[in-house]
């Protein structure tokens, strides 16, 4: 892969690609009638990219449509997956937490198109190529965040907190985390490591929201037709990708710690809004987790 921060090959391969493809299934989520996320930088990381030149930005674009199941129901799945997760950090925003860490950024764009609370910050942490290519693409359409933004370049499979710490982020106030679609790529030593730091440096009364996935890895998983699908059209083998080490369980972690967690499944938001994917046999999005962890304010409690 061509490290060279002048060029996007950052998103032209591996986990990389995967943010691309997020990016346009927000973008077929954005130009719905009946969108759940509204995300209108997303066709853009498309059309300045090289590899998915050809990839659709609506799902009009796709001759099966809602059918198809990668541009269609996996589609779905990261649009509904983007509303749940705006709303989780939009309604900690307005109950103090003043920071906003977003743990693999990726090509999101909240920081430009979140309505957020005066005087808030969003910290985005990624590898250097990924935040290079984002940027250049946001600089080109003259985008102005609605928050204070700090690009923090950073591996997360390395020691990435005191980059954060640099970049301004107070341990000693309030902070909201995200970590989407982020987990299940790192070896299990770098997901305790986030966990720990988040908890290090999370003060009381902060949050965090998490995606974990649980019991995918049988072969009659990897052949349904959304994995089937990813790989033939845009040749990303997502299992391919996932590390293979036995997860932690981050959940029981936490609440070691003093967080108290809620586990959600994407099919619970699907019911809470009627949209979004249903459970289908042998399903690669059943063993998703959201999870929606609160570090418990002891200061509150004495």
């Amino acid at each position: 892969m061509d490290n060279d921060p002048n060029t996007d090959a950052g998103v032209e391969g591996g986990v990389g690609l995967t943010a691309l493809m997020v990016a346009a299934a927000r973008a077929i989520e954005t130009h719905r009638a009946d969108s759940l996320a509204q995300d209108f930088y997303a066709e853009h990381f498309i059309r300045a990219a090289r590899a998915p030149a050809s990839w659709p930005v609506r799902i009009e674009e796709v001759p099966d449509g809602d059918a198809n199941p990668l541009w269609g129901r996996f589609a779905r799945y990261f649009g509904l997956r983007t509303r749940v997760f705006d709303d989780f950090l939009l309604r900690r925003a307005h109950h103090g937490a003043r920071q906003i860490v977003l743990l693999g950024a990726g090509l999101d764009a909240r920081a430009f198109r979140l309505d957020w609370p005066a005087d808030r910050v969003v910290f985005e942490l990624d590898r250097p190529e990924v935040l290079a290519f984002k940027g250049r693409v946001l600089d080109d359409l003259g985008a102005t965040p609605k928050a204070a933004r700090r690009a923090v370049p950073v591996d997360l499979r390395e020691e990435w907190t005191a980059g954060l710490i640099e970049a301004g982020f107070d341990p000693g106030a309030p902070s909201a985390w995200l970590a989407e679609g982020v987990l299940l790529y790192l070896p299990r030593a770098a997901e305790q490591r986030l966990i720990d730091a988040v908890d290090r440096l999370a003060v009381g009364g902060s949050a965090l929201a998490f995606e974990i996935k649980l019991g995918t890895n049988s072969p009659q998983i990897h052949e349904n037709p959304l994995y089937r699908s990813t790989k033939h059209q845009i040749g990303v083998d997502l299992p391919a990708l996932f590390d293979a080490e036995p997860r932690p369980d981050s959940t029981v972690e936490l609440a070691g710690r003093g967080w108290s967690t809620v586990n959600r499944t994407p099919f619970d938001f699907t019911r809470q809004h009627s949209q979004g994917p249903r459970p289908q046999h042998n399903d690669p999005l059943g063993g998703n987790q959201w999870v929606f962890a609160t570090k418990l304010d002891t200061a509150r409690l004495t």
